[in-house]
């Protein structure tokens, strides 16, 4: 709950424009999918000529489509990395970027007789994380795997089953595809057959962070004063 509501006081600041202006274009972590469709319900529920159009999908894929001209006023990260990408292309207005929310990695899989750890994952078959290349949480657990020394084994073993993002992981487990995955904490909680096996140790991988920031359409848009003084 309490991540819903930085949510909401933050990004509704920016919907609000949408009550009479033009359609809002949100780009947005996979992870955000079910917490923002929530919001725009309710939000469209007192607003209905408000016109949000949401793009889900990994964080370098999103921030990629921004920098070749996708429409986007809103931009929402799993990772600070991204976020600094657009800055540093120029393409996030000025001082709106900032950090909203937190979040945890843990590891989803099926019920086991025997308990299961990050150095035992090379027992399994087949496990299931983001590509690193542009998924966030595909990033994290391989910083958690490096450390822990096992991530080229996995690799050369051909364990590693790459997903376009953190909710197609999630999904191979909970359909028992994969053996596991790395998911964020908060989409583990959707899983109706999997389970979290373990947490993987903070210490193992960067935190967590999600920035949201303007882009330079979405400053133009209106003012944004309100957005602006949180």
């Amino acid at each position: 709950m309490k991540l819903k509501a930085l949510i909401i006081v933050l990004v509704l600041h920016f919907f609000t424009v949408a009550a009479s202006a033009e359609t809002v274009y949100l780009s947005a972590a996979a992870s955000m999918t079910d917490a923002l469709k929530e919001i725009i319900t309710d939000f469209n529920a007192g607003h209905p000529m408000a016109k949000i159009q949401t793009n889900f999908g990994s964080s370098g894929r999103l921030a990629k489509q921004v920098d070749q001209g996708a429409p986007a006023d809103l931009y929402i990260s799993a990772n600070p990395k991204w976020m600094n990408y657009l800055v540093g292309k120029k393409l996030i207005a000025l001082g709106t970027d900032r950090i909203f929310a937190y979040n945890k990695l843990v590891f989803l899989g099926g019920k086991r007789s025997t308990p299961l750890t990050l150095n035992k994952l090379t027992d399994l078959e087949r496990i299931a994380l983001g590509s690193p290349q542009s998924v966030p949480a595909g990033q994290y657990a391989k910083q958690a795997l490096e450390h822990a020394k096992i991530y080229r084994i996995l690799e050369q073993k051909r364990k590693l089953v790459l997903a376009k993002d953190v909710r197609q992981a999630l999904l191979y487990a909970d359909r028992g595809e994969v053996d596991g995955a790395f998911v964020y904490q908060t989409d583990a909680l959707l899983a109706r057959n999997a389970k979290i096996l373990f947490t993987v140790p903070d210490d193992l991988y960067d935190r967590v962070a999600y920035p949201l920031g303007l882009t330079l359409a979405g400053a133009k848009n209106t003012s944004q004063r309100p957005y602006m003084s949180i």
